[in-house]
């Protein structure tokens, strides 16, 4: 996304949204906590801090749920998250928890440096994991086949579209736009609307044009990065797919005018964008729609979802990876840990009833992690106790399956800095050299990337 702290923003509405939470109580931190007694205590980063009162709370009655039904382990919680610049000085310092959180940017990099344990040999103590979808799966998966973690979080982008616009238009909100000249065409519709109404709208600074540039060229068939069989990443930003994105944009932007006239857009404007009733579309996760409910006092009637326009999309999510120095049993721990608290439809159905009273949304189509008996439990307790349309999101759910879902390139944030660079000047410059801008930011990403592991 634009930034970790936004992605971890999007991660946490997520994780709320089906009552997600992690660990609170328990003992000394890092490696060095014992097994003692018969009783194994790990650490966990992430636990919510004492401002956020609700989500302790949460956090605090998962553990001692888990903790009564599991009287060998025991949970040492720790508040943060993994933080790139402090990681290796923790688990040289034996600071780093036995089970800690991180991005599906970060397993690649840390499996290569030795960093994670290779929970493999543990993997049939979990048997959850048969239903994990695959591709999330492969995320913590290394070259030499081995697995070093499990998901427990994911979101891909979509388009998210104002219902009663696309009525006013004359465009049918049950079905949306399921390529880039669907958007086109739907967009210039309801930017006829008048009255200061936007059809479509796009991210162009603090790296949230980058992120959703690389969106684009996903969906449309290209990379921004790629791998060669040596292992050596390679830009690929000066492609077709790009171009084709690119020509998109400044069509809707200087061509149609469907895109007004104020850019340089972040996500924050753009919601208020969506909260005030003047724009028909733009690019998003799931989570954006209660953002704009909540914020704006708008109904969730109002809004819809679709899957990305095209063959793939952008999408991100979070997991937990192993300290390299655990025991087998504090392996075996977290794993049952993290199968309890992510992967087991009993626990979710106690958390999910638990939160059906609160203004939290259920109903929402991500995190969706799991296929097969699992999977349909799942999302069998959610439509149970949902409190959003979920018939307003099915366009969403319909594609899902021929919608691609590809992760952030490495070295991301520097990347959707260049990125960005290109979003401004095809959306602030009629005259804008395509493939000018294309070949600059190859050479820039290119370099960006000789330090990418």
């Amino acid at each position: 996304m634009g930034s970790n702290r936004i992605r971890r923003a999007s991660a946490v509405a997520l994780a709320a949204a089906t009552a997600f939470a992690a660990t609170a109580c328990g003992s000394g931190g890092g490696s060095g906590s014992g097994d003692t007694g018969g009783v194994v205590t790990i650490s966990v980063n992430g636990l919510p801090p004492a401002t956020q009162t609700v989500d302790r709370k949460n956090f605090e009655d998962d553990v001692k749920a888990f903790e009564a039904s599991h009287p060998n382990i025991r949970i040492d919680a720790h508040e943060g998250l993994m933080d790139p610049k402090t990681f290796a000085a923790k688990l040289a310092g034996g600071q780093l928890e036995d089970v800690y959180y991180v991005y599906f940017t970060d397993p690649a990099g840390l499996i290569q440096r030795h960093q994670a344990a290779d929970i493999t040999p543990y993997l049939k103590d979990v048997p959850a994991l048969a239903d994990v979808k695959p591709g999330l799966q492969d995320v913590f998966k290394g070259k030499d086949g081995k697995v070093y973690g499990l998901p427990t979080g994911n979101y891909s982008m979509g388009l998210v579209y104002n219902r009663e616009l696309f009525t006013k238009a004359g465009l049918d909100p049950d079905k949306p736009p399921t390529d880039w000249d669907g958007v086109r065409t739907a967009a210039q519709k309801i930017t006829a609307l008048g009255d200061g109404t936007v059809g479509y709208a796009d991210f162009s600074k603090n790296n949230q044009g980058g992120w959703h540039l690389t969106s684009w060229i996903y969906s449309l068939g290209g990379d921004v990065a790629t791998r060669d069989d040596s292992g050596k990443w390679k830009a690929a930003v000066d492609s077709d797919a790009a171009h084709k994105a690119l020509q998109y944009l400044h069509d809707m932007r200087w061509t149609d005018d469907s895109m007004g006239s104020r850019q340089l857009l972040e996500i924050p404007d753009v919601q208020k964008m969506m909260g005030a009733g003047k724009l028909g579309m733009y690019l998003a996760g799931p989570d954006n729609i209660p953002t704009i409910v909540k914020q704006f006092e708008r109904k969730y009637d109002e809004y819809g979802l679709a899957a990305m326009p095209g063959t793939a999309t952008l999408g991100g999510g979070d997991g937990f990876m192993f300290n390299p120095k655990d025991t087998p049993a504090k392996i075996k721990a977290g794993l049952a840990w993290v199968q309890w608290k992510y992967l087991d439809p009993e626990h979710e159905e106690t958390a999910t009833k638990k939160s059906a009273g609160s203004d939290i949304p259920i109903g929402l189509p991500q995190p969706d992690l799991l296929d097969g008996k699992n999977g349909d439990a799942v999302r069998a307790i959610h439509a149970k106790y949902a409190n959003v349309p979920q018939k307003n999101y099915q366009p969403f759910v319909d594609r899902s399956a021929e919608v691609e879902v590809k992760v952030e390139p490495p070295n991301a944030q520097q990347i959707y800095t260049v990125l960005d660079g290109v979003m401004q000047a095809v959306l602030t410059k009629q005259d804008a050299d395509l493939d000018g801008l294309l070949k600059d930011a190859q050479k820039k990403v290119d370099s960006i990337l000789a330090t990418a592991l």
